[in-house]
C-alpha cells in the first residue's frame, strides 16, 4: 500500500467532512494559524469562567508569570477566539491566549492563558470570550545575530551558536547577568568502587539551534538545543526553553537532558547552569541569600562588618544585614575603616543537599583554603541570590530536595564577577551511576529468564537494561533584581520558586466540557456515595504518604512509586525485580489525574504531575534503538527487558499538557504518534515466539487491546492538538477495522496491522484471545472518548459487546464469539467496562452487575476489606511506616473502576 503523505500541518476536520490545513511550527503551539471558522457551524459561546489558584492562596509572586489551561465544550468557541481576563474586583488583566485542542468539528476544544507577574494580581479571576486587556510594556522579541528579548524590565540576549546559552541579561544599561552557560563533567570510573585513579572531563552546553516558539504580547518562550562538548565529542543533548514575560524581571526555564553516554565509563559528576553576576560594589555591600525550609533566610554580606570587636555603627551594621547600601564609610567608627583589609571576604558560598532530608551551607574565602560550616537544615526551597544593592541575580531549582543531589553555588563573589550555578548534580555528591544492579544470575537463555521471571519477577535480558535514551527535566527560575530583596521578599520569591502558581478551572466546569471520557466530580450528596468517596481519599492519602514514609526521592527516581509491598520487611519491594518501581503499571498515572479532576485538591494535582513528569522522561526512551517504549516495573527504572508502549502511553502524559500546555510534554506526545514502528525493531513476543520473527510493515502484529490502546492515545492526542493528519488517519482506520473483525477487540489469530494507514487486515474466521491486561493500559478510556468524539456506530457496538461480555458468565461470552473468554482476572477494574456497557444501552442490571462487580472486589478491593492502616515504629523499622493491605496496581485499578462506576451508572448506587 502507498505511504500516506506525512506533512507538518494542523488539520481540523469540518463539519462537511473536508479539512482546512495550515502550517504547525515545531513545538509551538502558538505560532501557527488558526483555522478558520466554518461558516455552516453555529458557536454557542460560553458563560465566563471562574478561575482560582490551584493553591487557593492569592501568590505574593509569580514564577515569571503564569499559564494555564482551560477546556470548551464541543461547538463553543470558532477557531480563532480571543479571550479576556478580568480579576476579582474588576480589574482587567493583559492576557495572551492560544489554542491547544480542537474537537473534530474543528471548534476549540482546549485554550492556553498566560499572564503576567506584572500583573494585577487577585484571589480569583474570569475568563470570557473577548478581546484581551493590552500590556503596558508588551514583551518584544527581535531576531539578528542574537535572539533579544525584553519585557520592559530586563532584556536578554541570547547567542544563535557557541559555548554560552544567554549573552547577558540586563536591566536597563547594567548587566545583571552574562555568560549563562550549561557545565558538565564526566569520570570514567564510579565513585562507588573506590578506584586508584580517576579521569575526569569537563563538558561544556554547545547551542546548534535557536527558535522563538511565542513572541508575546505577554509571553514570549525560546527554544534551545544542542550537546555538551569537549573537544570532539559532543554527547549528552539538552533542550531549553525560556519563559520571558511582560513587566516581569524573572525568566523560567525548562532544562531537558537526555543521555546518550556508555554507563559502564560515563558517570556525570556534575551537571548544572551557570552565569557570571559582576560585583559593582564594595565587598562589604555584596551580599548573598539562601532560602532554606519554609520561609528561613540566610542574609549574609561578603565581607561581614557585623559581630566585629569593633562596631562601625548600628545604622551600618543594620543596613548591611537588610542588603542596603552602608552609609558613608566616612561616617564609620575609624576603627573599623582603617582595618578593613584585615576582615576576610568570603567569596564562596555553597548550599549542599545531598539527601532529600539534610542540607549544609558553607562558605569558603577561596579556592584554596578551607571550608567553613555556617549552617544546616532538613529540606532548602532552592533559591539563592548573590549581588549588590545595585542589583544581582536570583537563582534557584523547583523540586531541589526532592531532586537530590543538588546545590546551589556562589563562586568568586570577592573578584570583579560572581557566578552563580545551580547545580542539577552537585560535584559534592558520589558519581551519577547508571550501570545494571546484578551480572545477570546465569540468565543467558530466554528459558533461563523466563525461570527468572518465576521468582522475582523482573523480566531480564542482557543488554537491555540501558539507559541510553533515558531523560530527565528539570525547571529553574531565575530574577534579575534590580537590589538585593529583604529576607521577606526573599522568601516569597523562594516559595514561588518551590511551588510555581497556577491558575486552574473548577471540576464542574471541566466535566462539563465534556473532556477526558468518563468521570465526574466529587458527589457526597448520597451517604453511599460519601462513604465511597471516603475511602478513595483514604486510598489516595495513603500512598501520597508512601512518598515521604519511604524517601522515593532523588534525580531519577522522584515522582514514582513503588509497585507491591512487603509486610515481612515493612517496606515495598523496592529491591525485587519486578516488584519494585512501578513504572506506570496498570495505569497509576490515570488513576492520580482522575483524582484530581474529580477533586480539584492542589496535593493531587502536584502528586500526579511530578509522576508524569518522571515517567514521560525518565521510564522511556527518546533517543536510540528503543526511541519510544517504555520500561515495564523493576529495580531500575530501565532494567527491565519488557520495552513497552504501554508504558510510554501518551495517555498517562496528556492531562498535564492539556492543563499546562507545558510544550517538554507536547514535544514527548508529539514523539509517541511512530512508536507503531518499533515493533519493527523489537519482537515483544521474542521470549516465547517459536518462529523466526520477520516484521513486514504492512502486515505486523501490533496486539488490538495493550498494543493498540497505547498507540490509539497517541494519535488521539495528535489529532485533538491539529498535528500530523496521519494520526487521526490511523486512529479511526485501526477502531473501525478492529470492529469489522468478527470478534472485534476479543479476536484471536494474530492480527494484522498495515504501518502505511493503521489499518487491520479483514479476518473470516471466529477466534477469542483475551487477556486480564488487555485494557488496564487505557483502552477503556481511549475508547470511551473515540467513541464519543467521531460517533461511529460500528465501533461502538462492537466495543460495548467487548465490555459487556468481559465479566459476563462464560454461557453468554460462547453465545456472543463462539467460545468462552476463561478465568480471567481483574474482575473489579473491569467493573468500569461493564458500566460503561450498561450506561450506552441503558440496561439497569448491567448498572446492577457493574456495582456488584465493583463492590465483591474480585481480584482488587471488596467493600469488606478495611481500609484503615496501622503504625509501625519502633526497632521493627528504620523509619516509622503505616501500611494496609493495598498494592499500586490495584490501587490503581480500583479508584478508576469507582471513578468511572460512579460517573456511568451512579444512580444505581
Amino acid at each position: 500500500m502507498a505511504q500516506i503523505s506525512r506533512r507538518s500541518v494542523l488539520t481540523v476536520a469540518a463539519a462537511a467532512g473536508t479539512a482546512a490545513a495550515v502550517p504547525l511550527a515545531r513545538g509551538a503551539q502558538a505560532s501557527a494559524a488558526p483555522p478558520q471558522p466554518d461558516p455552516d457551524i453555529v458557536y454557542t459561546g460560553h458563560d465566563p469562567v471562574p478561575l482560582h489558584w490551584l493553591e487557593n492562596v492569592a501568590p505574593a509572586e509569580l514564577a515569571a508569570g503564569a499559564t494555564w489551561g482551560v477546556p470548551w465544550p464541543r461547538g463553543a468557541f470558532a477557531p480563532g477566539q480571543q479571550f479576556s481576563l478580568t480579576a476579582e474586583g474588576g480589574a482587567t488583566v493583559p492576557l495572551q491566549s492560544w489554542t491547544t485542542g480542537f474537537w473534530p468539528d474543528g471548534s476549540v476544544k482546549w485554550t492556553a492563558h498566560a499572564i503576567s507577574g506584572a500583573a494585577p494580581r487577585a484571589a480569583t479571576y474570569s475568563l470570557a470570550a473577548g478581546a484581551p486587556a493590552a500590556a503596558a510594556a508588551a514583551v518584544t522579541v527581535q531576531p539578528g545575530k542574537q535572539i533579544v528579548v525584553s519585557t520592559g524590565a530586563i532584556t536578554v540576549a541570547f547567542n544563535r551558536a557557541g559555548g554560552t546559552v544567554v549573552d547577558t541579561i540586563k536591566r536597563g544599561d547594567t548587566v545583571i547577568a552574562r555568560d549563562g552557560r550549561l557545565v558538565a563533567s564526566v569520570q570514567d570510573k564510579p565513585s562507588s568502587d573506590q578506584p586508584a585513579t580517576i579521569k575526569t572531563e569537563a563538558f561544556t552546553g554547545t547551542v546548534e539551534a535557536v527558535t522563538v516558539e511565542q513572541s508575546g504580547p505577554v509571553r514570549a518562550v525560546v527554544r534551545v538545543e544542542g550537546r555538551h562538548q569537549q573537544g570532539k565529542r559532543r554527547w549528552l543533548p539538552f533542550v531549553l526553553r525560556f519563559y520571558i514575560y511582560a513587566g516581569s524581571d524573572a525568566i523560567r526555564v525548562v532544562h531537558s537532558l537526555t543521555f546518550d553516554g556508555d554507563e559502564r565509563k560515563d558517570f556525570i559528576n556534575g551537571l548544572g547552569v551557570q552565569f557570571t553576576v559582576p560585583m559593582r560594589a564594595e565587598q562589604y555591600n555584596r551580599h548573598v541569600r539562601f532560602a532554606g525550609t519554609g520561609a528561613g533566610v540566610l542574609a549574609e554580606a561578603v565581607q561581614g562588618i557585623t559581630g566585629l570587636r569593633r562596631d562601625p555603627g548600628a545604622a551600618v551594621r543594620q543596613a548591611q544585614y537588610e542588603g542596603r547600601a552602608t552609609p558613608d564609610a566616612s561616617t564609620w567608627d575609624t576603627r573599623v575603616t582603617t582595618r578593613l583589609q584585615y576582615i576576610p571576604a568570603f567569596g564562596d558560598y555553597s548550599l549542599r543537599q545531598l539527601t532529600a532530608n539534610g542540607f549544609e551551607i558553607a562558605k569558603r574565602t577561596r579556592p584554596g583554603h578551607s571550608w567553613v560550616r555556617v549552617d544546616g537544615g532538613e529540606r532548602a526551597s532552592g533559591l539563592a541570590y548573590v549581588g549588590t544593592p545595585g542589583g544581582g541575580l536570583a537563582f534557584g531549582m523547583r523540586n531541589f530536595w526532592q531532586l537530590h543531589p543538588t546545590e546551589l553555588e556562589i563562586g568568586g563573589a570577592a573578584t570583579d564577577n560572581a557566578t552563580a550555578t545551580v547545580w542539577l548534580w552537585s560535584p559534592r555528591a558520589a558519581a551519577m551511576d547508571l550501570r545494571f544492579y546484578h551480572d545477570g544470575l546465569g540468565q543467558d537463555t530466554y528459558p533461563e529468564q523466563l525461570e527468572g521471571l518465576e521468582i522475582t519477577y523482573e523480566d531480564y535480558e542482557p543488554g537491555f537494561g540501558s539507559p541510553y535514551g533515558i531523560a530527565r527535566t528539570t525547571e529553574l527560575m531565575f530574577w534579575a533584581l534590580g537590589a538585593t530583596p529583604t529576607t521577606a521578599r526573599f522568601a516569597e520569591l523562594a516559595a514561588a520558586n518551590r511551588t510555581p502558581p497556577l491558575l486552574v478551572s473548577s471540576p464542574q466546569h471541566n466535566h462539563a466540557a465534556g473532556v477526558f471520557g468518563s468521570w465526574a466530580p466529587v458527589d457526597r450528596t448520597v451517604p453511599a456515595k460519601a462513604a465511597l468517596e471516603d475511602r478513595l481519599d483514604q486510598l489516595h492519602r495513603f500512598h501520597l504518604s508512601q512518598v515521604d514514609q519511604h524517601n522515593w526521592y532523588g534525580f531519577w527516581d522522584y515522582g514514582d512509586i513503588m509497585h507491591t509491598y512487603d509486610p515481612t520487611r515493612h517496606t515495598w519491594c523496592y529491591d525485587v525485580g519486578g516488584y519494585a518501581w512501578d513504572n506506570s503499571e496498570l495505569s497509576s498515572d490515570l488513576w492520580l489525574w482522575y483524582h484530581y479532576l474529580r477533586s480539584g485538591d492542589a496535593t493531587a494535582f502536584r502528586f500526579a504531575e511530578a509522576m508524569t513528569r518522571h515517567t514521560g522522561e525518565v521510564d522511556m526512551y527518546h533517543l536510540g534503538k528503543y526511541k519510544g517504549l517504555g520500561t515495564r516495573h523493576g529495580v531500575m527504572h530501565w532494567a527491565d527487558s519488557a520495552k513497552q508502549v504501554r508504558i510510554s502511553n501518551a495517555g498517562y502524559k496528556r492531562f498535564l499538557y492539556f492543563l499546562t500546555a507545558d510544550e517538554r510534554v507536547g514535544d514527548v506526545l508529539h514523539s509517541l504518534i511512530d512508536a507503531d514502528k518499533t515493533f519493527l525493531v523489537l519482537d515483544p513476543l521474542r521470549k516465547i515466539r517459536t518462529a523466526p520473527y520477520t516484521p513486514d510493515p504492512a502486515a505486523l502484529a501490533i496486539g488490538t487491546t495493550t498494543d493498540w490502546g497505547s498507540l490509539a492515545m497517541a494519535w488521539l492526542t495528535e489529532w485533538e492538538r491539529g498535528g500530523d493528519p496521519i494520526a487521526r488517519t490511523k486512529l479511526l482506520n485501526g477502531a473501525s477495522t478492529i470492529a469489522a473483525l468478527p470478534n472485534g477487540w476479543a479476536q484471536g489469530g494474530d492480527p494484522k496491522c498495515d504501518l502505511a494507514d493503521g489499518k487491520y487486515a479483514p479476518m473470516t474466521e471466529r477466534s477469542v484471545s483475551v487477556g486480564a491486561l488487555s485494557s488496564v493500559f487505557g483502552l477503556i478510556e481511549v475508547m470511551t472518548e473515540l467513541i464519543a468524539l467521531t460517533g461511529d456506530a460500528a465501533v461502538k457496538q462492537q466495543w460495548v459487546t467487548f465490555c459487556r461480555l468481559y465479566n459476563a458468565p462464560a454461557a453468554d461470552q460462547l453465545a456472543a464469539t463462539g467460545a468462552s473468554w476463561g478465568n480471567l482476572n481483574l474482575r473489579q477494574a473491569y467493573a468500569r467496562a461493564t458500566a460503561y456497557a450498561a450506561a450506552q444501552l441503558g440496561d439497569p442490571a448491567l448498572a446492577k452487575r457493574a456495582w456488584q462487580e465493583l463492590r465483591t472486589g474480585a481480584n482488587g478491593y471488596p467493600d469488606s476489606m478495611s481500609f484503615a492502616s496501622r503504625r509501625v515504629e519502633g526497632s521493627a523499622v528504620l523509619n516509622p511506616v503505616d501500611e494496609a493491605g493495598f498494592f499500586t496496581n490495584a490501587s490503581a485499578q480500583y479508584g478508576l473502576a469507582a471513578f468511572q462506576v460512579l460517573a456511568l451508572v451512579g444512580d444505581q448506587i
